[in-house]
């Protein structure tokens, strides 16, 4: 038998390694996109998956070092080479479920990696059983999260068969006239490439008239948005601060606009909203908490009563948003529709969150902006 505590710490190192990599691309997700999907009732607490990992991760380095430690065979070599495997298809998973948010691959990986300790199991109760054995809790574990994946996946087969494929907007630099009120002159919005949606947060139930057109341009100083809605009845606060800025303003009708300059932390965001009768309101988002952005931004909004419109103007100052900006620069964005008295109300989407329950603050559904010269 091979001897020796450093042979250990080396498995030691490997299993607990692959692990704490793998929490990198977990961790974000838990409170983002995996707090959005449908999931069973008998799921365990999120606080347990940590420390029942944590215990799983340093049997399985015990296993393949009693392993190790066993005289070479070919018995030995298979067991090592299966170890090896298993500890790959487990670091996988992570980044297929979490990352990519591919439920039906990360399905089939988490199969694979059961089946893989079966081998393990089977391959070294000859060489060292308790190696064997200690992959036993391990095996049972990863077939009850092996149940629980395949559940979340039939459970939600909008976000399964989602496109990872997000939609771009671009923003067209601003070079000629401005109106006398400060806002660009028609025939500038005109030339800004429209989006249009009329489809609700789960790309479902489109409906034509609360259609909603939104177009884009911008300056050095200024980010210009202008939204057209159609609309069937409104709904809005008679109420507001002096300066038109009304917080709650999502329960009212509304058209609004998620901004995320830097995507480095996906929890970290802007929201713009801003109603048929010109109330509004800026937020900054962080990892769930919000508070008044004081932006400073600027609002022209026209209703059309013949037409069933309401037109909404906003001009943002950049210094609110980012420090520079160039055309090179890409942000993350996503634009939302709200409208109806009561439940159920027409919550629309651009870039769909495909959530169970109607919900806009789902960051990895978040499309792309790109500023045009």
């Amino acid at each position: 038998m091979k001897k020796g505590v450093g042979s250990l710490l080396v498995f030691l190192f490997i299993c607990y390694g692959s692990a704490f990599i793998a929490s990198l691309v977990t961790r974000p997700e838990i409170p983002a996109w995996y707090a959005t999907l449908a999931k069973p009732a008998w799921r365990p607490p999120n606080w347990l998956f940590a420390p029942v990992w944590t215990i799983l991760y340093g049997m399985m380095a015990v296993a393949g070092w009693r392993v190790w430690r066993c005289e070479p065979s070919r018995k030995r070599t298979v067991a090592l080479w299966i170890f090896g495997l298993q500890l790959t298809l487990n670091f996988l998973w992570s980044p297929v479920f979490f990352h990519f948010h591919r439920i039906g691959n990360a399905t089939v990986i988490i199969s694979l990696l059961a089946a893989s300790l079966i081998a393990f199991i089977a391959t070294s109760w000859k060489l060292d059983r308790t190696a064997s054995a200690l992959f036993v809790p391990y095996l049972l574990w990863v077939s009850f999260a092996c149940l629980l994946n395949y559940t979340i996946w039939e459970m939600n087969p909008a976000r399964a068969s989602h496109s990872n494929e997000l939609p771009t907007a671009y923003a067209l630099l601003l070079q000629g006239k401005i109106d006398p009120e400060d806002f660009p002159a028609t025939e500038w919005w005109e030339k800004a490439p429209p989006i249009r949606f009329a489809s609700d947060w789960k790309g479902q139930n489109t409906d034509p008239l609360r259609e909603t057109e939104v177009r884009l341009l911008w300056t050095q100083d200024t980010l210009y948005l202008r939204f057209l809605a159609r609309y069937r009845e409104l709904t809005v606060f008679p109420d507001a601060r002096p300066d038109g800025w009304r917080d709650g303003l999502w329960d009212r009708d509304v058209a609004e606009v998620f901004l995320q300059p830097d995507a480095s932390d996906p929890l970290v965001y802007k929201e713009l909203e801003v109603s048929p009768n010109g109330q509004w309101i800026d937020l900054n988002i962080s990892h769930g908490q919000k508070e008044e952005m004081r932006s400073g931004l600027r609002r022209r909004v026209v209703q059309d009563a013949q037409l069933h419109t309401w037109t909404a103007e906003l001009a943002v100052p950049m210094s609110a948003l980012a420090e520079r900006l160039s055309s090179k620069q890409r942000w993350r964005v996503n634009f939302y529709r709200v409208e109806g008295k009561t439940e159920p109300r027409f919550y629309a989407a651009w870039s769909p969150t495909m959530t169970p329950q109607p919900n806009f603050h789902v960051p990895e559904a978040f499309g792309y902006l790109e500023f045009r010269d």
